[in-house]
């Protein structure tokens, strides 16, 4: 099992990078929690993961992969890099709650995280030049 941390991840330089570090490549439709989803889905309502989100977002700065200049503005998600069990949430592991194993992402990174698609990324910006287009120039 691959043990992921925010620490290493911040020492990333790179957003594609970052990526590839957190990358699940799982497969669609394929159940993580199945009939047991609701207990995950009370731990996300609870206001102790609220407080804690909370916290990870102004670390992050709000910024996807905590990556400067990838600021998210709609669907943020917190992360965990290290994919959570049903035992974990029954047995209350602490890393649930463990700021090492949590990013902020966007929702579109999430899916990419989770199901290996680059082109759910942002993409870089072309750098233009004056009369780049023109051939004749």
């Amino acid at each position: 099992m691959n043990i992921r941390a925010y620490s290493e991840l911040i020492q990333i330089s790179d957003y594609y990078d970052r990526f590839e570090y957190l990358k699940i490549g799982g497969k669609i439709g394929f159940e993580t929690f199945g009939y047991d989803r609701y207990l995950n889905q009370i731990l996300y309502a609870s206001p102790e993961w609220r407080h804690f989100r909370d916290a990870i977002i102004i670390r992050d700065n709000g910024c996807d992969i905590a990556m400067p200049g990838f600021e998210i503005y709609d669907r943020l998600t917190v992360h965990h890099l290290n994919t959570l069990t049903k035992e974990d949430i029954l047995n209350r592991d602490p890393k649930i709650f463990d700021p090492e194993n949590v990013v902020c992402v966007s929702h579109n990174t999430h899916m990419a995280i989770h199901y290996g698609s680059r082109d759910l990324l942002p993409q870089p910006m072309i750098v233009r030049t004056q009369n780049d287009t023109c051939p004749w120039k």
